[in-house]
């Protein structure tokens, strides 16, 4: 009698664990399946035939968006993307504003989209900046200036020499400057580097303070064109630099994870933009022209916007961001126990091809 008292406790242990066991395992099923159902901006299908239903339980469905636009050649796509429709064309409504802190407007959601250099959003975003790249903008747009009749003909020359840099140490031109360095075998303690106003870095050259510096194209053309300075290096013409996307289009990290249909239509109305203005870059400055952005001077807008490659892949772009996030994490700006793999999850969410 005792044994099978113990037997049927046995029996009903078994019974209980088995069951609770089974509970356990569903209920992670479950939460399994919900991860992989879950919508990003990554798996939405813009051709789903129901995802206008879907699209209407998002948070902004139906809102303003705002796009910050400075008018400059580099995010000119996100002028053209409004002008001609192409955000219209997905269902969106967009504003056109200038923001003076574009960056810290998105961060903080009072702006919706921007364009900016990679050199100066990876490391905030990496950091924690509530901010994120869906997709390229373009190639270009910066190149390492030394006075014409200086005797520096490489940046190996700069050994020794100082660097000047609008927005000192830490800046996109600092940035951009010792991924030169690196490249070239450069012994970058041996370069001092100075902050400099970017509208006194010419000058800065002439007095002698420094010996070169980082300038956007655009700016430099003045300069050039008077034979004052000329090129050691550039982003735009170099080989191993040319094909690298300087610039992205930037959301708001939470707004991409809330409104993932909205931030895909955003990404794939920008990349329409930019294939039509890669191919119509003279009825593009059209655009510019009318809508009083650009420098003003026709000619020199078709210049640089030819200059610039406006289609660039998320395969480059995915390539290119691995390349610069292993050079920072040499540079230690990027801390190096950080694997690329795990910051790419928060910094790169490009749309489903």
């Amino acid at each position: 009698m005792y044994k099978k008292k113990i037997l049927a406790l046995l029996l009903s242990s078994i019974v209980l664990i088995t069951s609770a066991c089974s509970k356990v395992a569903k209920k992670v099923e479950n939460n399994i399946s919900k991860e992989e159902s879950k919508l990003t901006i990554s798996n939405v299908d813009l051709n789903d035939p129901n995802l206008d239903e879907k699209w209407k339980k998002e948070p902004r469905y139906g809102k303003k968006l705002i796009i910050n636009f400075d008018g400059g050649l580099c995010a000119s796509s996100l002028g053209v993307a409004h002008a001609k429709g192409y955000f219209a064309k997905e269902g969106l409504d967009t504003e056109i504003i200038n923001n003076p802190n574009p960056k810290d407007a998105v961060a903080t959601g009072k702006i919706d989209v921007m364009v900016e250099h990679i050199s100066t959003s990876l490391i905030p975003s990496v950091n924690g900046m509530n901010i994120t790249f869906t997709t390229a903008v373009n190639t270009g747009c910066r190149t390492m200036f030394v006075l014409k009749d200086s005797n520096i003909k490489n940046t190996k020359d700069l050994e020794g020499k100082v660097v000047g840099v609008n927005g000192g140490i830490g800046s996109g031109d600092h940035n951009i400057s010792i991924r030169f360095f690196a490249k070239d075998g450069v012994d970058q303690t041996k370069v001092k580097f100075k902050p400099v106003e970017n509208e006194a870095l010419i000058q800065a050259m002439k007095n002698g303070e420094i010996s070169a510096c980082i300038l956007s194209d655009q700016y430099a053309k003045q300069f050039i064109d008077r034979g004052i300075i000329r090129a050691i290096r550039s982003i735009t013409f170099d080989d191993d630099f040319k094909n690298e996307p300087c610039c992205v289009l930037i959301l708001n990290k939470k707004f991409v994870e809330e409104n993932p249909i909205t931030a895909a239509k955003i990404t794939r109305a920008h990349k329409q933009a930019s294939k039509w203005l890669q191919e119509h870059k003279e009825e593009a400055v059209d655009i510019i022209e009318a809508n009083n952005w650009g420098s003003k001077d026709r000619d020199k807008d078709i210049y640089f916007l030819k200059t610039y490659n406006f289609n660039v892949s998320d395969e480059q772009t995915l390539k290119s961001l691995n390349d610069i996030i292993k050079d920072y994490k040499k540079f230690k700006l990027i801390d190096n126990n950080k694997e690329a793999k795990n910051i790419l999850k928060n910094v790169w969410m490009p749309i489903k091809q």
